[in-house]
């Protein structure tokens, strides 16, 4: 019950890694909002984990939806202690001057402004309580990138960048802010990173992780909880390598 007693926000939190951050967010002791652009699957996901967990609808690159998920956040739970900045999404491999504007635009507008949007939302009352943690989730792709994914990349390195700085800046409010850089997991969004979901493309894919396998949502869990927790009290800053040894 490392989390008890606790609130929290997870953004894209109705699949994948975020699922797996919520489901052991609710077992360590919090109550949490499950966050996500598709509203059924985050209902059913917190049908799942019961009366701790609350659906809310986002599109968390939309200013106005993150307002109303602010509201929500405050009808539901009241002060927010801990924002999980989970919502991502990637772009098939192709050579970086092939992808289209608006693909690259969606990338960005998911990917890195959404942090700025919940910054805006969620830190001022942070900082007028002087407590608070948030946890962005990143990528390898931003600290040993991938040829044609390129903007994907780019996109998960300002994430690391932002991390860094939003901690240098929030610290003397006694908000911590950290980032996990997951290696190619075991979600919805894998075969959209390898290209294609073959037997093949696999072998290739494992074989440049020395632990050889993908990460599962259990492990971005693992590492969430602690990051979250009072046991990290004195990490902030850290962008955190959750990848087999993928980075080495």
């Amino acid at each position: 019950m490392r989390l008890s007693g606790k609130t929290a926000i997870v953004t894209g939190a109705a699949s994948g890694i975020g699922a797996g951050i919520a489901r052991r967010f609710v077992a360590e002791g919090a109550r949490v909002l499950i966050a996500d652009v598709n509203l059924v699957a985050a209902t059913a996901l917190a049908r799942e984990l019961g009366a701790a967990a609350t659906p809310v609808g986002v599109d968390v690159a939309d200013r106005d939806s993150v307002a109303a998920l602010a509201a929500a956040a405050n009808a539901a739970l009241g002060e927010i202690d801990i924002l999980v900045n989970n919502a991502g999404i990637g772009h098939v491999p192709q050579a970086l001057e092939d992808l289209a504007e608006d693909e690259f635009e969606r990338v960005f507008a998911v990917n890195a402004r959404s942090i700025y949007l919940t910054a805006r939302a969620f830190v001022p009352a942070m900082k007028a309580r002087r407590r608070g943690t948030i946890l962005n989730i990143a990528s390898t792709a931003g600290v040993s990138p991938r040829p044609r994914l390129t903007w994907y990349n780019a996109s998960k390195g300002w994430v690391i960048t932002a991390t860094r700085s939003m901690a240098v800046e929030l610290a003397p409010f006694g908000i911590r802010v950290n980032a996990i850089n997951p290696v190619a997991s075991e979600t919805p969004l894998l075969a959209t990173f390898m290209g294609s979901d073959t037997p093949q493309t696999r072998e290739r894919f494992l074989a440049s992780i020395p632990l050889g396998r993908f990460a599962t949502p259990e492990d971005m869990a693992n590492t969430a909880t602690f990051l979250c927790s009072d046991e990290a009290g004195m990490i902030t800053g850290v962008a955190l390598e959750v990848d087999g040894g993928r980075c080495i």
